[in-house]
């Protein structure tokens, strides 16, 4: 709303320094002090309210060290992340850039799921909260949302460079007036380490005959709405020990406001040979607020934590990373940039797997890890929570900047 009022003051008064808010990296800057503010201090404020009320976490005994002393921790925490990210980006993000809505419907939506989940555990004493079959209900239908919208919505686009009219072996250099460059509605994505790195995803549907490009969305949204269950799965899982998911999360989101940054920068993407996508770079403010949010929202969430995110956040923080990364065409990077999600998961499903096998053949069920998720098998081994937390976030560096160098390196 900010924005809208000082382009007023600029375009009416010519107010000095008003012209500031035309630029992305000054609102992503004030974004990220707001939301950094918001949870810090306000943050207080909502854990005392959240003790107050009695929202205390209840622990399943699993025999961890320090793990009786988390009992009775508020939860429900998700509430400081989802407060700290919606005010700034209301306040300086451009409302009207599709993106930017996507985000917020993301927040939102994943927000009140998790809410729910939280409230029946809580208030209603139900120990299984929302039923899991809701819950991928809740997931399926913001995946038909972003899918939809990425495939339908006319300002969804990725810009191509025209030939110059007047010399036609000469391609529009990235100084040129932006109308000599195509807009293409496309399902174009970035496949990392490989030369041509763009795939199509109307590719997959080429044997539906001349028109198959109008019924790619059959595809499309399948895809969506798996990336948007998998690493919402993945944040909840990870969401385990004390900071692990805030902190592991605010390193995913920097590096996709990078990359949003520079796919929505003309000059920018064409240095880099990467995908131009017109009004991208708005997405830098709502990640950057993602970001302060995090942060904000470790300081109370770090060991020994005075407050636990519950599934009002993790589900709210996995929905929001893979809808960045799906907007940005960088999803094929998830795998990468997300890998502390990934191997949680992936721990989870193998030794599930592997115990209902080994059960089946040998009569009895064997585990490949003492626990899972994966940071439990690391406090089984008598590692500090504190400790697993660091490593994984040593781990999570590496891998963000292994998916940086993808945007050069092919």
């Amino acid at each position: 709303m900010l924005y809208y009022l000082f382009e007023y003051l600029e375009r009416t008064y010519q107010l000095p320094g008003a012209g500031l808010f035309q630029f992305i990296t000054f609102r992503a800057a004030l974004a990220v002090i707001l939301s950094l503010f918001i949870a810090a201090v306000y943050g207080k404020k909502i854990i005392n309210y959240l003790r107050r009320k009695q929202m205390g976490e209840t622990i399943r005994d699993l025999g961890l060290e320090g793990q009786s002393e988390k009992a009775g921790t508020p939860t429900m925490g998700g509430i400081i992340i989802i407060l700290a990210t919606v005010v700034p980006v209301l306040l300086f993000a451009r409302l009207e850039n599709i993106y930017v809505i996507l985000l917020l419907i993301t927040t939102l939506w994943m927000g009140t799921i998790g809410f729910i989940d939280d409230y029946l555990k809580k208030f209603k004493n139900d120990k299984a909260g929302l039923a899991g079959r809701y819950k991928v209900v809740g997931q399926v239908g913001l995946g038909i949302i972003v899918g939809a919208t990425m495939f339908f919505h006319p300002d969804i686009t990725v810009k191509r460079e025209k030939v110059n009219p007047v010399n036609s072996t000469e391609s529009i250099t990235q100084n040129s007036p932006r109308e000599f460059y195509d807009s293409e509605k496309t399902l174009l994505t970035t496949i990392p380490f490989v030369k041509e790195n763009e795939f199509n995803y109307e590719r997959l549907i080429a044997w539906a005959g001349p028109d198959y490009t109008k019924y790619a969305w059959i595809i499309f949204i399948p895809i969506v709405i798996f990336i948007i269950t998998a690493v919402s799965n993945g944040a909840n899982l990870t969401d385990g020990i004390d900071g692990l998911a805030a902190g592991s999360s605010a390193i995913i989101a920097l590096t996709l406001a990078i990359f949003a940054w520079v796919s929505g920068n003309v000059i920018f993407s064409d240095y880099l040979n990467i995908m131009y996508l017109p009004n991208t770079g708005e997405l830098t403010i709502f990640i950057t607020a993602f970001v302060g949010a995090l942060i904000g929202f470790l300081w109370y969430n770090a060991y020994p934590a005075q407050v636990f995110m519950g599934d009002t956040g993790s589900l709210t923080i996995g929905g929001i990373i893979a809808v960045i990364a799906i907007a940005i065409r960088k999803e094929w990077l998830i795998p990468i940039l997300c890998g502390i999600f990934l191997m949680e998961n992936l721990s989870v499903v193998l030794q599930v797997s592997w115990f209902k096998y080994t059960k089946k053949k040998f009569g009895e069920g064997r585990r490949i890890f003492r626990m899972s998720p994966l940071h439990h098998h690391y406090q089984i081994k008598g590692f500090h929570e504190s400790k697993i937390v660091t490593r994984f976030w040593i781990v999570g560096i590496f891998l963000a900047i292994l998916t940086i160098v993808t945007l050069k390196i092919r």
